[in-house]
């Protein structure tokens, strides 16, 4: 190898994106990019809570019991286990959360509590009502069923990929 070939990448085995593809990417990638930003708006306007804290409160609020492993909660939250245990944190001081050890075990379970469950209950109506204006309303509902199918197809390649080791989310 000649040093005018080191850090070059052999780019004749790349599968380049077509046109169609290309618009599609950068389409999506304007979606993911400014929707968490105008959740974190109106969350924080209307309910004073970011997405990722209105997402463990809602997350607890199915549940059963209304407790999940953190371990678990922060593989759903796709969040590492230190940033989930500062956000827990934070939420216990505000009384919405508290932690439980699990017998014989070394991890522990989030548990919403009386007031955090009145604090998604709060957020709930605003938050549903955002996220219609931002995506809903303006799609038929063919489109709808069209986004869920699509979704879960990214979704399940996505999983696959990070499950063969191509990357973390």
């Amino acid at each position: 190898m000649s040093g005018n070939d080191e850090g070059k990448s052999d780019q004749s085995d790349t599968r380049w994106l077509d046109a169609e593809q290309q618009e599609a990417w950068l389409t999506l990638i304007a979606l993911v990019t400014r929707l968490p930003a105008a959740l974190d708006t109106q969350l924080q306007r209307d309910s004073a809570l970011t997405h990722f804290e209105y997402f463990v409160l809602a997350s607890l609020s199915g549940e059963a019991n209304r407790r999940l492993q953190l371990s678990l909660l922060a593989q759903r939250a796709n969040a590492s286990l230190s940033r989930l245990s500062h956000v827990v944190t934070k939420m216990e001081k505000a009384g919405w959360v508290r932690r439980e050890s699990i017998r014989g075990s070394r991890g522990s379970d989030a548990v919403l509590t009386d007031e955090g469950m009145a604090k998604v209950v709060e957020a709930a109506p605003p938050h549903v009502e955002s996220v219609r204006s931002l995506i809903f309303d303006g799609l038929s509902a063919d489109q709808v069923r069209q986004l869920s199918e699509l979704s879960s197809a990214m979704l399940t390649q996505l999983d696959k990929s990070i499950a063969s080791g191509t990357g973390r989310a």
